[in-house]
């Protein structure tokens, strides 16, 4: 098959690994050839451009800019990249019939570039619904749904709804998201709405306790405590406040260190935060590039998940993949609409608690100082290997459109 594989954020090298690569990369081995659409934002002062790599054919277009961007800025990037996809894709793929349509969301927007693709070649169409948008921008005060913001509401709840219509396959990262779906959105069927999880192809990058050792001195942090480490995005989404009353209620813990390594749009809270204290078990980092992160997770002996508590999608983090990966029992902080919390108690893999509940997370961390982190990290990275895999969710895909384009 000739497979098109369509996201707004930029991709740096196609033969690296992220969710979205690894499971393009399964595609290849197993014989498809493989097209990428990426955006490359207007900041990075560069034209359009295809290039060859990884054995992949890969156009980056020039968009506006929508990472750290304001709402506005954003919103006007979203708006256009259609226009900007299908011009791009017709001056440069024109002699390419594509079968299968690959999408994650955000954004919704990809609805008139799926339906050019699908209408020209009678390709197959899987949405791979990574956020529920425009509610969960509704649920964190960026969006409402009446008044003047409300115009911008019903525009994207509208494209929600046609990029549903549009799609053969809605695959949602759990069963939450799934009921979430079906459940706000009776047109959908529900015989074309699955699981279609984040998935990873698993990497070593276990270290030994001299490695260890090595990492934890060269960034300054204890050998002799146990750390948590919150790696991601720092934005509305995690809830930031919630994050400072948790760390603020453990200053004073001699047996847990804090480690909180990232970027977004709320990491000045945290900043003005750590610089105002006195706290000798918590450190703020800026991102790492993602190897030295990844050495960094494997130093550390708990993973930490923040979600804000207002949301009423089922978000379901990817980082929960990184720290099973590296054999790390999690600590998740999550609104109770998330299913997150139950696939972690389930498997064994950590614990969880609601992101209102300070005295909860502070027993969680009481509970991870007295556990066998060992056997939990184990317990996750047996999870991993059985549920999360880019080779499971290729076959996935695959069995869902096997009628289609093969």
């Amino acid at each position: 098959m000739n497979v098109l594989f369509l996201s707004i954020s930029p991709i740096a090298n196609a033969a690296g690994h992220s969710i979205s690569l690894d499971l393009l990369h399964e595609f290849q081995k197993n014989g498809h050839n493989v097209y990428i659409v990426c955006g490359l934002e207007r900041k990075e002062n560069a034209e359009t451009t295809l290039s060859d790599e990884a054995g992949c054919k890969v156009l980056r277009v020039k968009i506006g800019n929508n990472k750290k961007a304001n709402i506005i800025e954003k919103g006007i990037t979203t708006v256009m990249l259609p226009s900007m996809y299908k011009k791009a894709i017709k001056k440069y793929f024109s002699d390419v019939k594509f079968d299968l349509v690959l999408y994650p969301t955000p954004p919704v927007t990809h609805f008139e570039t799926v339906k050019f693709i699908k209408k020209r070649d009678n390709a197959k169409t899987y949405l791979m619904l990574k956020d529920i948008f425009p509610q969960n921008a509704v649920d964190i005060g960026m969006m409402r749904k009446s008044g003047v913001k409300g115009i911008l509401y019903k525009y994207f709840r509208k494209k929600e709804k046609k990029l549903y219509a549009i799609s053969d396959r809605i695959g949602c990262m759990s069963q939450a998201n799934v009921d979430y779906v079906l459940g706000h959105n009776p047109e959908v069927s529900a015989d074309k709405v699955g699981i279609c999880p984040n998935a990873i192809e698993i990497q070593d990058v276990r270290i030994s306790d001299e490695e260890k050792t090595s990492v934890r001195e060269k960034y300054g942090i204890p050998l002799d405590k146990k750390i948590f480490i919150y790696g991601g995005n720092l934005g509305r989404p995690q809830g930031i406040p919630f994050i400072i009353e948790c760390l603020k209620a453990q200053i004073n813990n001699p047996d847990a260190y804090f480690l909180i390594v990232g970027d977004g749009t709320e990491y000045g809270k945290l900043e003005a935060f750590t610089g105002s204290m006195d706290a000798s078990n918590i450190k703020l980092m800026k991102k790492l590039p993602k190897e030295d992160y990844d050495r960094m997770v494997a130093a550390c002996d708990v993973g930490m998940i923040f979600l804000d508590h207002r949301f009423t999608i089922p978000n379901f983090p990817s980082r929960l993949l990184a720290y099973m990966q590296a054999e790390l029992p999690v600590l998740a902080c999550t609104d109770p609409n998330t299913d997150i919390g139950k696939v972690i108690a389930d498997g064994g893999l950590g614990w969880w608690c609601e992101s209102n509940d300070v005295a909860g997370f502070n027993s969680a961390v009481n509970a991870a100082l007295a556990a066998d982190l060992k056997a939990l990290g184990k317990n996750g990275y047996d999870y991993l290997e059985g549920h999360y895999t880019s080779r499971i969710v290729y076959e996935t895909i695959i069995s869902e459109i096997k009628d289609g384009h093969q």
